[in-house]
């Protein structure tokens, strides 16, 4: 698996019907977390730009992943492979000697 980079745009004015997607859109989200599809996600303060890093065989899989989301059709995308992409390891036990 390769990772990937998806940097997705959405339209300045937002519609009733986009809004109503969203809690469909985060369980989509969620469910590939889940996974392990997803590894990161993460939105503008302006809410007009997403970044998704995926873990894919291909550009193509990345795309048909970003297709099966609820938001799919007010989407305006890119995808690129990343070479790497480093974020710190979280320890769910923080041992403090003091």
């Amino acid at each position: 698996m390769n990772e990937y980079m998806a940097v997705v745009r959405f339209a300045a004015l937002i519609s009733e019907e986009f809004i109503a997607l969203i809690p469909s859109q985060r369980m989509q989200i969620n469910r590939l977390m889940e996974k392990g599809v997803i590894t990161s996600y993460s939105l503008s303060a302006d809410r007009q730009t997403l970044w998704i890093t995926l873990l894919a065989s291909s550009a193509e899989a990345v795309e048909k992943t970003l297709k099966m989301m609820p938001l799919f059709k007010f989407m305006q995308y890119t995808v690129s492979e990343l070479m790497f992409h480093n974020t710190p390891i979280h320890s769910p036990l923080h041992l403090s000697l003091n």
